[in-house]
């Protein structure tokens, strides 16, 4: 995966001398990668979007030597004596000593067939950065309350005649950091429907309108729609690794002190990112309680380069790695 865990990864395993790959199915970036202005990642006071932060972590980990695979996703993962396995797409596979999950989650659809059929002309799951500018002058509806659907409300208000919050919460700031309901309330052409959710969509070769319920009193109502974006969460893209690392009910991946008891098979205890399966890592949004932040997602990754040195090296104690540049 290449999203900030991945990239962060691949930044710190190849600059440190260890011969690095990443496998990446579509576009870099991960869901860090759709939002249209990411202000809370330190050193950017004044934000920056998320395809520039991830494109220049692709490129700082390209720099350093690592060899990004594209377009290629990883189908399955085993042991054979102290290598570990990944099976790809097109039948190849990769051989490692380590592996770092960092497959990140997808967008949850809305499970509305109408709206199914139209996915791509005028339906959205994410996306809001790069479909913005068309547009201009529409009436938009952003589905969601969470960090990602304000930043998409913020950034499509700037070009759509009006942008329209629709979400099940009673409250924006339920899920929404309080920074971003702030701007979304101070905001003129951005209008909310909460305790609402969409129910139908309408248009033939293009979204024309979408049907809103009222969760409270049931009743319906069928509204214009240029486009619709759907931010309502995520899921991880584990089902590859079904029977081969612990996952919980949801399909995050368990690792360190959240694996059950028996399922960890060597005598030493795993190592904090450690999955069941010794040598294989799990980091960023894919990591059961992980915290859902680009800034953690790219902590982890650099945490787990340092943990695969110990790995490697067959040691009970942490190794430091190298210095950062201007680091004493």
């Amino acid at each position: 995966g290449a999203g900030p865990a991945g990239l962060a990864a691949a930044v710190y395993a190849a600059s440190e001398g260890l011969q690095t790959r990443v496998l990446e199915p579509s576009v870099p970036g991960g869901q860090a990668g759709t939002s249209s202005l990411i202000r809370n990642y330190l050193g950017f006071p004044h934000g920056l979007s998320g395809q520039d932060l991830t494109w220049r972590m692709f490129q700082q980990a390209w720099l350093f030597g690592a060899e990004l695979i594209l377009a290629q996703s990883a189908t399955g993962l085993a042991a054979r004596g102290p290598d570990r396995v990944v099976r790809l797409a097109d039948g190849g596979e990769v051989v490692a000593r380590a592996v770092i999950l960092t497959t990140g989650v997808a967008w949850r659809r809305l499970g509305v067939p109408a709206l199914e059929e139209l996915a791509g002309a005028g339906v959205f799951y994410g996306a809001a950065a790069s479909e913005a500018r068309a547009m201009r002058g529409e009436d938009v509806f952003v589905v969601g309350a969470g960090n990602s659907a304000g930043q998409a409300a913020l950034h499509l208000a700037r070009f759509a005649a009006s942008v329209t919050i629709v979400a099940i919460e009673h409250e924006l700031g339920e899920r929404m950091s309080d920074y971003l309901v702030q701007q979304v309330l101070a905001t003129p052409n951005i209008h909310r429907r909460l305790h609402h959710e969409v129910v139908d969509g309408h248009g033939r070769r293009r979204l024309e309108g979408i049907t809103v319920r009222d969760r409270d009193s049931g009743a319906t109502q069928e509204l214009a729609a240029s486009a619709v974006f759907v931010l309502i969460g995520a899921e991880p893209r584990t089902d590859w690794l079904d029977s081969v690392v612990e996952r919980d009910q949801a399909g995050y991946v368990l690792t360190g002190r959240d694996l059950p008891g028996g399922a960890w098979p060597l005598e030493r205890a795993p190592m904090p990112l450690e999955t069941s399966l010794p040598g294989v890592f799990a980091a960023g949004d894919v990591r059961c309680r992980s915290v859902k932040r680009v800034a953690s997602a790219v902590g982890e990754g650099a945490i787990a380069v340092q943990l695969v040195h110990e790995y490697l090296e067959g040691s009970g104690e942490p190794r430091g790695g190298a210095p950062e540049d201007g680091e004493g």
